[in-house]
């Protein structure tokens, strides 16, 4: 008889990737809290003693950094939020289990994207 594929995660696994997913969280949550520290730096510093062209040239920069930044802190607010999301689909049974396929996800590939929601295969066909 042919052995049965595996359509879930042991409670082990799944503690284990729960462990992950904190200390990415808890990771990421430094970093955000990081990026708007220095968001609130730029906006509390002016360049006030500054003269004529060098300062308009000085307030764009101010400006282009200030939106890099503000970028920066909306793609670590997303991942923080996939990573709750993921830890969602633990308590609920669902993690790693593929949304197009409903096969299990590789480890390998959950070790590396925790957030993950598909397979390296139905990601790779969705083109």
């Amino acid at each position: 008889m042919p052995k049965k594929e595996k359509t879930k995660y042991t409670l082990k696994e799944l503690k284990e990737f729960e462990k992950l997913i904190l200390e990415k969280i808890d990771n990421a949550q430094g970093e955000l809290d990081f990026i708007k520290e220095s968001l609130l730096r730029k906006n509390l510093s002016g360049t006030d003693s500054t003269q004529g062209a060098l300062k308009t040239l000085e307030d764009g920069a101010d400006t282009m950094e200030k939106e890099s930044l503000s970028q920066l802190a909306g793609r670590q607010q997303t991942f923080i939020n996939n990573l709750e999301k993921a830890l969602i689909r633990i308590k609920n049974g669902t993690y790693g289990i593929c949304k197009d396929t409903g096969k299990l996800i590789d480890k390998k590939r959950l070790r590396a994207v925790p957030h993950a929601t598909q397979s390296i295969e139905a990601k790779l066909n969705r083109g």
